[in-house]
Formats: structure tokens, sequence, C-alpha cells
């Protein structure tokens, strides 16, 4: 309640003591706090700014005209451009605002009484905004309570996970050093188990690796001998060397298939030399012309991809076809050679092929039985060997995410480590939003599609408060933007699910989540509805 005396206010205070109810006038200037009323006597000749710069008359308050620099003397207008108007709001809370909405036709106190001076219309219902406010905090206090009685169990349970996190980490730590005793020496068996092998297998490596030398001896002497017979048969004047023009005579070195050798033909096959002695025919023409002989006999063919086949055909035909109009001369060319020359016997190079196929699939040795002996016992010391260090990189695995886990921080009293790896959903219009508290946040579109990731677990970063802001970081990049991020905001709450998700910015995703986690009671450890000096403002 408050009594208008020019600009001055009384203001009545209604104080409950022992159920009864005692009435003090506090007189203010409009506009003025009760903690500023001191600095504003109520009566008086002159009033000195409170910046201490300047002495106005007393009259001067109030009267809608800006005369002090700091906006003092005008408490209860919107003379001055910095001016604050408190709102009493008796029955409801106290309010400043700006002195520019002082008599701006919009009611901003619940009490009416910054619009003294308007043609709003405004009513006083504090009272009304009072008791809603109250209710809502009642009820906000119950949940505390109940929120708080759950967060004790959680407490616990995170204390009691801690316990438990500490005995397996000293379990696994004893498993560990037996596990790497265990696997060291199953090494060692395995060591000389293969040291044995190997010594048994050298013997067979040995023959082998003679029977190789052998082969690729015979196989070295048989080349020599199928190009030696080629060089004495395509040195026609037998002079020792071939020449450009002997080659010319063979057909077969007709590689565009327009009738005839060219010189640049010829030379292809002569590794561009005019003419070579048999030597140089040996190491440089023949490993380029056996294959071309083997390929035109149709003893070999090599890899080639579908556009070059196909190319292959458009320009020779199909296999064993002669282009038109060099069919009758071919084949006289092509049976005189043969006649003379035996150009069609092509045994060597058969025999040849069949001996690469052959050795590309080499038969497994059979080994004696005491060598066989050696090699299953070489075997079991592997397998001993792979399972010993497989089960030791388990111990390591599980022991370096039990570090992990008791490294994170649950909260002053670890009431967050009971949630550690639990999951919850929360879906809109568009996506399905997944948290698994302390450890990832992500989305997935609703219709079905990859899971995107929208951060891993980082850090507490609430303030004043730590435990009030999670923040996941580090997601994965947006396109031509940076990283996705999500901050979940952590609210008292009587089971723990999200209540809501947003991206206010691009790529930046916020949560809401409410859990007994977050409850607590007042620093006074009782409930504030049932404090003895509770009281409502008026």
């Amino acid at each position: 309640m408050w009594i208008k005396i020019e600009s001055v206010i009384l203001t009545l205070t209604v104080v409950d003591i022992f159920g009864g109810y005692v009435w003090s006038e506090i007189p203010r200037l409009r506009g003025v706090s009760i903690s500023r009323a001191s600095l504003y006597p109520t009566s008086g000749d002159t009033f000195v700014c409170l910046d201490g710069l300047k002495t106005i008359k007393y009259s001067q308050i109030n009267d809608d005209f800006c005369d002090c620099a700091d906006s003092s003397d005008e408490p209860g207008t919107a003379a001055c451009p910095d001016g604050k108007f408190h709102c009493t709001n008796a029955g409801h809370k106290p309010k400043t605002i700006p002195s520019s909405r002082v008599n701006d036709g919009i009611c901003d106190c619940c009490d009416a009484s910054d619009e003294y001076n308007s043609s709003a219309k405004c009513i006083n219902n504090c009272s009304e905004l009072g008791k809603e406010d109250r209710l809502r905090e009642k009820q906000k206090a119950e949940l505390a309570k109940m929120g708080s009685q759950m967060r004790a169990e959680m407490v616990r349970k995170g204390k009691a996970l801690k316990e438990e996190h500490k005995a397996r980490l000293a379990e696994l730590e004893r498993s560990r050093a037996e596990a790497e005793s265990l696997k060291e020496e199953r090494e060692k068996i395995k060591q000389d188990a293969e040291e044995l092998e190997n010594a048994a297998l050298q013997v067979y490596r040995d023959v082998a690796e003679a029977e190789k030398r052998e082969r690729e001896a015979e196989e070295a002497a048989k080349n020599r001998q199928e190009a030696e017979e080629t060089f004495k048969k395509y040195d026609s004047n037998q002079d020792g060397v071939i020449e450009i023009a002997e080659l010319q005579t063979r057909i077969v070195f007709d590689r565009n298939r327009d009738g005839q050798v060219s010189v640049e033909e010829a030379k292809f096959f002569l590794e561009e030399y005019d003419k070579i002695d048999l030597e140089t025919f040996v190491t440089l023409a023949w490993p380029r012309i056996k294959p071309f002989l083997m390929l035109d006999s149709g003893l070999f063919k090599p890899p080639a991809t579908e556009e070059e086949d196909h190319g292959e055909e458009e320009q020779f035909g199909q296999e064993g076809e002669v282009p038109a109009g060099e069919e009758e001369e071919f084949t006289e060319e092509g049976e005189e050679d043969e006649e003379e020359t035996g150009e069609g016997e092509v045994e060597p190079i058969d025999d040849g092929v069949d001996e690469d196929v052959e050795e590309s699939t080499p038969q497994a040795p059979e080994y004696d039985p005491e060598t066989q002996k050696l090699i299953e016992m070489a075997n079991e010391a592997r397998n001993q060997f792979s399972v010993a260090d497989r089960e030791l990189r388990e111990i390591d695995s599980e022991l370096q995410n039990l570090k992990d886990a008791m490294e994170k921080d649950y909260g002053l009293e670890d009431e967050f480590a009971p949630l550690n790896g639990e999951c919850f959903n929360y879906e809109d219009r568009e996506y399905v939003y997944k948290l698994c508290l302390f450890d990832r946040a992500s989305q997935q579109p609703r219709s079905g599609g990859a899971e995107t990731r929208l951060g891993t677990w980082d850090r507490w970063t609430g303030k004043p408060n730590p435990y009030s802001t999670m923040l996941y970081a580090n997601g994965a990049s947006c396109w031509n933007g940076p990283q996705r991020s999500a901050t979940v905001h952590v609210e008292c709450g009587l089971d723990t699910r999200i209540t809501g998700v947003s991206e206010p910015n691009r790529c930046e995703y916020v949560y809401l989540l409410e859990t007994p986690a977050a409850c607590s009671l007042p620093t006074t450890g009782k409930d504030p509805s049932d404090r003895a000096d509770a009281h409502d403002e008026l």
C-alpha cells in the first residue's frame, strides 16, 4: 500500500510477529528503494546530488527536469536518460526499471507505480502474482526436497561404484602381471619350437632351392637354345647377324597387319638396332620376340581390359580372321615360311607355358614323421602364444577403459557416476537426438540414415555452478563450417530425461537434461517452506 504526499511515498510495511501484524511507515520519495531511502530526505530546503557535485533546491526533486549529472534528482520521473525507477511491488518481488519507462503508457510494475501520470489503466496485481510465485517456489522447493533424496541415493551408488572400480583396478593389475608373465613364458616356448621347426624345414628348403636353381638353369638353357635356333632361322644369309631386311621377310612381324613389315616394325624387334649379333639377340631382342610369337600363335594372351579387347577385335577381326584384301598374300607367305623354316612348330614354347602353370601352383612337400611332429609342436606353441597375447591385450583394454572412467569428474560427491554411459533419446519432427552421458551426443534422421556425431564428452563448463552445464566437443565437421558441438544444461528433475534439443547457432546444439543428480536443498540443509524465519515479501 502506498500514499502519495506530493513526491513522497509513505510505504506501509507489514511484519508478521508471532501470528500478529505490526504496521510501520517508512517515508520514501517515489522511485526510491528502501535501501536507498536514507539518501533522500523527505523534507528540507536543499538536496545534494548523490555524486556530490551539485546542490539544488529540494523542490527540484522529481520535478520532471534533470538537474543532477548522475540523474539522482529524478528517481520517480522519466526526465533523466540514465535514471532508474524502483517498483516496490508490495506482495511480490521488487523491481528496478529504466526511468524511460515511467509514464510511457505501459504497465511495467505490478503495483502500477510507474504509470501514476499516464492514460494507462494499470491495476495492482502484485498479490496475485506473489501468490503464484510463492506457489512455484513451494513446488520448486518440494521438487528439490524429493530430488535431493534421490540424489543422496545416487551419491551412495556413485561412491560404491568408485570403490568397485578401485577394487577392479587392483584385480586387473594383478591379472595383468600374471598374463604378462604367461605371455613371456609362452613366447619362449614358441621361439624354441620355431628354432627346431626351422632347422628341420631348412633341409627341405635347401632341396627345394637346389631344385629351383636346377629348373631355372634348365629353363635358361632351353630358352637360349630356342633363341639360338630362332636366330639361325631368321639369319637367312648365315652371316652371324640379323638385319632389318631379314626381319622384313617374316610376315609374322607385321604388327599392324597391313600386309608388310615396315622398317619401324623390324627395328622394334631389334631394339632399334639396324642389325644385331647372336649375343645381343639373346639378351635384348629375344625377350621381346618370344612373347610376341606366343601371342601371335595364340599360346599366350596378356591380361587386357574390356575396352582393349573390343579395340583389338575391331582392328584385327575375330581370332584367326585375316584382313580383307590380304588373305591370299598372307596365306601364301605363311605357308612358304612354314615350309622353309618350320615356323609353325612351337612345341618348346608350349612346354614352357605348362611349366609356368605348374610352378605357379606348387604342391606342399611331404615331410617325414619327425619333421611333421616338430611342425605340429610349433603350431601349437604359436596358438598358445596367440591366446596369451590376446588375453593380455583384453586386460590392457579393460584397464584403460577403467582408468578413463575413473578420471572423469562425476560431481562434488560422485552423484553423476551412476549415469556414466547411460543413453537417452529425444525426438522432434525431423531427428532423433541421442545423449550418452560422459560419452557422446548424436543425431539421426527419423526417416533413417547415418548417425551424425554432435560431439564427444569434454568437460563441465557451468558458471557459477560448474556442474550445471556439460560440453560435448569435436563432433563431425559441418559442410563448409565448424565442427559440431553440443552443450547440455542440467537441471533438477525426479527422473533423468532429455526435455528439449535446439540448434541456436549453426552446428551448435543445446540439450536440456533433467536428473535427480542436479537436485540439492538450500545451503541451510532445510526445506525453505519449513524455515521458521521464512516470510512473504510484501
